[in-house]
C-alpha cells in the first residue's frame, strides 16, 4: 500500500485546521462596541474634565465640567463654570438619577421621561451625560460594513434596541476605528427611522496612555445652524473610585 497517498490528504486537513485553532477570531459587532466603550471611558473607571460650547444662531454658551464614571452603574458630573451654575451636580447610581441645585438647595430625582430631554440646554440628552442606557447591553449589534472616516478605516455597526430596553433612540449607527477602537462618528435615529442628530469625533490625541478623540461635535439633523461642541481637556483611566463616592451626600460637597 502506498502510504503517501493516505498521508498527504491527512496532512492537508491537519494544516487546514491549524489556522482555525491558532489565529485570532474576528471580533463580533457587540465586542467591537464594548471595546470602544472601554477605550472611551475606561475598563473600570474614568475621571475627565471637559468644556462644552452650545452654539445657537444668536448666542453661545460655555459650560465646564468634571465627570467621574465607574462601570455601567455609576456616574457623577459636576458643573465647574460659569460661576452662576457652578456646583450643580448630576448623579446616576444604578437605575436612579438625581440633580442637585445648590442655588435653591434642592435635590431633584429625575424620572426616566426626562432622559430624552436636552442636558443644560445642549444637543446632548440627559441619557448621554448620565449613561442610563448601555450601548453594549441594551442594543442588538450588526456589522453592516466598513468605511473610512477622516481617512481612518472603521467598522460600521448598526444598533437596534432590544424590545424591553428603556432607551432614547430607535436606532444608532456607529463608525468605530479599527486602529484604536475609537468612535469617530455616530448617527442617532428616532423610532420612525428619522435621523435626529449626528456626532462627529476628531483630533485623536494620547491621554493617559491611550489614543482618544478630544473634539466632538453634535449636530441636530433638522437644525444645521445649531450644534454642541465638546472638548476633552483631560482624562484619567481606571483610577480607584469607591461606590460610596456616588452618593446623594457627596453630590452636595464634591469639588473639582
Amino acid at each position: 500500500m502506498n502510504t503517501n497517498k493516505i498521508f498527504k490528504p491527512f496532512l492537508f486537513f491537519v494544516l487546514l485546521a491549524i489556522p482555525l485553532a491558532g489565529w485570532p477570531q474576528q471580533k463580533t459587532a457587540k465586542e467591537i462596541v464594548a471595546e470602544a466603550e472601554d477605550q472611551w471611558q475606561g475598563e473600570k473607571s474614568s475621571i475627565s474634565q471637559m468644556t462644552m460650547k452650545i452654539i445657537r444662531p444668536t448666542w453661545e454658551r460655555t459650560i465646564e465640567m468634571k465627570n467621574w464614571i465607574k462601570g455601567r452603574d455609576y456616574a457623577l458630573t459636576l458643573i465647574t463654570a460659569p460661576s452662576n451654575e457652578a456646583g450643580q451636580t448630576f448623579l446616576k447610581r444604578d437605575n436612579e438619577m438625581w440633580h442637585w441645585m445648590p442655588s435653591i438647595g434642592r435635590l431633584i430625582k429625575m424620572p426616566p421621561s426626562m432622559m430624552s430631554q436636552g442636558w443644560m440646554g445642549s444637543d446632548y440628552t440627559n441619557d448621554d451625560i448620565l449613561k442610563e442606557s448601555s450601548m453594549v447591553t441594551d442594543y442588538q449589534h450588526t456589522l453592516i460594513g466598513e468605511e473610512e472616516v477622516n481617512g481612518k478605516k472603521c467598522y460600521k455597526i448598526r444598533m437596534v434596541p432590544h424590545q424591553d430596553a428603556a432607551v432614547v433612540w430607535g436606532k444608532v449607527i456607529k463608525w468605530i476605528s479599527k486602529a484604536h477602537f475609537n468612535q469617530l462618528k455616530s448617527a442617532y435615529y428616532d423610532e420612525d427611522g428619522e435621523l435626529v442628530r449626528t456626532e462627529l469625533l476628531s483630533e485623536v490625541k494620547e491621554m493617559d496612555g491611550r489614543m482618544v478623540p478630544t473634539h466632538i461635535q453634535v449636530i441636530p439633523a433638522e437644525e444645521k445652524d445649531k450644534k454642541t461642541v465638546l472638548e476633552l481637556n483631560d482624562i484619567r483611566f481606571n483610577r480607584d473610585i469607591s461606590d460610596g463616592f456616588f452618593s446623594q451626600q457627596n453630590m452636595k460637597r464634591v469639588r473639582p
